[in-house]
């Protein structure tokens, strides 16, 4: 199978924004690198979050640590939420995970920036750990 993480770096928070919802705030991240920058809304209530904290973010096409798509099982599971008894998945290796749909996806216009193509892709988990 294939690996099921498309995107994987570390990041330090630059800004919360914390004015327009009660339990989300938006943080701005840049990479240690300086070359990737994202901006995410967070439940900062279940994941509470500092300007100047590091997080590592993945992204990732399946919570499966195989690679397998998690939908399409021989067992009937639908979806990432109906893990057996012990069953371990990438999700155990982060605090924080979310699905959803990828917004804006923005290259660089410089030849030095990296290039994430696989993120070209509508729907990702999200994982994020400190």
């Amino acid at each position: 199978m294939s690996d099921p993480q498309l995107f994987e770096d570390t990041f330090t928070i630059t800004a919360i924004n914390s004015q327009k919802y009660d339990r989300v705030s938006r943080i701005s991240c840049t990479s240690t690198d300086n070359l990737t920058t994202f901006t995410l809304d967070v439940n900062t209530e279940l994941y509470p979050c500092q300007v100047g904290e590091t997080i590592s973010m993945a992204l990732a096409s399946t919570l499966s640590l195989d690679g397998k798509d998690e939908n399409a099982t021989a067992s009937g599971k639908v979806g990432w939420r109906e893990v057996g008894m012990g069953e371990q998945t990438l999700a155990n290796e982060y605090d924080y995970v979310c699905h959803g749909k990828v917004y804006r996806f923005e290259e660089g216009s410089t030849a030095g920036n990296i290039k994430l193509v696989p993120l070209r892709i509508d729907y990702v988990y999200l994982l994020l750990k400190k």
